[in-house]
């Protein structure tokens, strides 16, 4: 009887930003750089279940969640892109870059003020990536932009400048970027740069 054969494994790559716009440019960038070592794969981005689109469909007024339950659809939506997206691609052997990750959505939750312990614990089903890229922050004085369709962190940006009072999208976008900022310790993890890149394909290759 043949051996079994071993169960290819692929690469996960995540990119992390607090714009959505920055973040899928950057993606776009890291993808074409690792797609020669990977014959399928590609980019998974926000909103891949398209629970945030249905939720954009109903009238502006009518959304009222907390930071906390922005942040429990989030993982709900990216448990649908690990079940449908990435976790099959991976095991094909592919690379695949997620765009945005887990850091970028933790950045935004602790900017909203909710524990960084339970936003750990709520990603913890979320596997660590292979390699990670954050991008350097432009005009990190000015808050998100009101288009809802960009990204996750302007999305809920727009929703709880509209049920929030107290809301500071300012003063929020500056903490997620302090947030995100922490990411240059850790190992693996590069601001977005050639170097950076250098890396990732250093990471895709063992």
């Amino acid at each position: 009887m043949p051996a079994k054969q071993a169960k290819s494994v692929g690469r996960l790559v995540a990119v992390e930003g607090t714009r959505g716009k920055d973040v899928a440019r950057a993606a776009a960038r890291v993808w074409a750089r690792v797609k020669n070592h990977s014959a399928g794969g590609g980019v998974s981005r926000w909103d891949g279940s398209g629970l945030f689109y249905e939720l954009r469909l109903a009238k502006h007024k009518e959304l009222t969640p907390s930071p906390r339950m922005l942040l429990l659809l989030y993982a709900s939506d990216l448990a649908f892109r690990l079940r449908w997206q990435i976790r099959p691609a991976l095991e094909q052997g592919h690379v695949v870059v997620a765009a945005p990750y887990v850091e970028s959505a933790i950045a935004f939750g602790e900017a909203a003020g909710l524990p960084r312990k339970w936003l750990v614990e709520l990603f913890r089903f979320a596997p660590a990536p292979d390699a990670c890229v954050h991008i350097k922050e432009k005009k990190e004085s000015a808050g998100w932009k009101d288009r809802w369709q960009d990204g996750f962190a302007e999305f809920s940006s727009v929703i709880l400048k509209s049920t929030w009072s107290d809301w500071d999208e300012r003063a929020a976008r500056a903490a997620a970027i302090t947030v995100l900022a922490g990411l240059a310790d850790k190992k693996g993890c590069h601001s977005l740069k050639k170097k950076a890149l250098r890396e990732v394909k250093r990471a895709i290759k063992k």
